[in-house]
């Protein structure tokens, strides 16, 4: 028998206030992907959480930088090492979770599929020399760190759906809310909470 921890028993109350309290439901899918966007962008550094190739298939995070973005802000690109093991996880199974957190408490969730591009014009097209420092030169000629090395590839996530929360007040507005819900058990209301279903995230990507 399954599990269940659902032990709320006041009929007519809801059993998780805080989300309640910040979920945004009359945004557009414009704004969130906007605001999600921009968000990503000015976090840059991500956790990318792949499933292990090998026969344990336990879960595993990577810290990742975002080189850019495509298809209006929702598809992601992250330069890698092709001879890495996330590339053995991806080819394995190509479900990847990516995730954003600022020092704010601030953070995205995007759920996707990720593929390797190798093709030189998109590697060359986002190329930076820092990638130097995280390949290696291997003293060939070849595998050397720079744009035409053919170990450096491009990890594609394309998003399925994604959840996030920014903030919707100040610092001191959130520190005000916090102290009074643990006054009165009122929950706070510090946060935008947003969702974005695969239906918009479908409808987003036929029209860019």
């Amino acid at each position: 028998m399954a599990q269940t921890f659902s032990n709320a028993s006041n009929a007519g109350k809801n059993a998780d206030p805080y989300k309640a309290a910040n979920m945004e439901t009359d945004v557009t899918i414009a704004q969130k992907i906007e605001d999600l966007s921009e968000f990503m962008s000015n976090c840059k550094f991500c956790i990318m959480t792949t499933r292990d190739s090998n026969s344990s298939g336990n879960l595993v995070s990577r810290c990742m930088a975002l080189a850019a973005k495509e298809t209006g802000g929702i598809d992601l690109l992250f330069h890698t090492n092709t001879e890495s093991g996330k590339t053995d996880d991806l080819n394995t199974d190509p479900h990847v979770n990516i995730s954003f957190l600022n020092s704010s408490g601030e953070w995205a969730s995007v759920s996707g599929k990720a593929e390797i591009v190798t093709d030189r014009a998109l590697v060359k097209k986002y190329y930076s020399p820092t990638l130097k420092a995280w390949v290696g030169d291997l003293g060939d000629g070849v595998h050397n760190g720079g744009a035409d090395d053919p170990r450096i590839g491009i990890i594609r996530v394309r998003m399925i759906t994604s959840h996030y929360s920014i903030s919707s007040k100040n610092i001191l507005g959130r520190a005000a809310e916090v102290a009074q819900g643990t006054v009165t058990g009122k929950p706070a209301h510090v946060n935008k909470l947003r969702e974005i279903s695969e239906a918009e995230v479908n409808n987003w990507r036929s029209s860019h």
